[in-house]
């Protein structure tokens, strides 16, 4: 049975389009691209500067497992991703696939069997304006920085009125890959400073990472 991976790469802003481009020759047949900001590196003096916030393109595509690691190695070597801020890619297995051709049958057994990697992606989504904060708590914790992106809630407790019409409060998600070692660490650091357990306060998980390129 076939099995298929989420492939997902941050990249500087406008480089989306040539990572589709450089996919689509090793089997991709498209994505999804969405706007974000990275955190890593960061200090105090480029915090006094305003100049942590780098403005990322993040470009989320669905593959064959086979497909997925013949393209990371491909984007990789293209995007030099073995340079400092040149970009980071990552692979994470997933359980099912609804609405596209001939991505079905997903064999999960082998896909968890396989997911052993040294890697872990860890997902904050929070109210907007904490993201920073989320990122401050994980680097406490070891983590190296993130990438936020701009979302929006619906949950049941979220939702405001404004004359008598629904507003749904803008979110903030925050994507930090770090270390297996690290990992509860930095889950950990982001619940207690964040709050996660109180309601409304956000939502934390974390996924296995099959692959990882870009990552210092």
């Amino acid at each position: 049975m076939k099995q298929f991976d989420l492939v997902c790469c941050v990249v500087n802003r406008g480089g989306g389009t040539h990572i589709l481009g450089l996919a689509k020759r090793h089997g991709v047949h498209g994505g999804t691209i969405c706007v974000g900001r990275g955190t890593a590196h960061r200090s105090k003096l480029l915090d006094f500067l305003e100049m942590t916030d780098v403005r990322r393109e993040i470009v989320l595509m669905l593959t064959e497992h086979t497909s997925a690691r013949e393209a990371m190695l491909f984007l990789a070597r293209e995007m030099s991703f073995h340079k400092r801020n040149s970009g980071i890619c990552f692979s994470v297995p997933v359980k099912d696939i609804l609405g596209i051709r001939n991505l079905t049958h997903v064999d999960l057994e082998h896909q968890e069997a396989q997911n052993e990697a040294m890697y872990n992606a860890i997902f904050t989504i929070v109210e907007k304006g904490l993201a920073e904060n989320v990122v401050d708590a994980a680097v406490s914790a070891g983590a190296r920085g993130g990438t936020i992106i701009n979302a929006r809630g619906s949950g049941i407790h979220e939702i405001d009125t404004v004359f008598s019409m629904p507003i749904e409060p803008e979110r903030e998600m925050v994507m930090i890959l770090a270390s297996r070692d690290l990992t509860d660490g930095i889950a950990q650091a982001i619940r207690t400073q964040l709050h996660i357990d109180e309601e409304g306060k956000g939502i934390l998980f974390v996924l296995g990472v099959n692959e990882a390129h870009g990552l210092y």
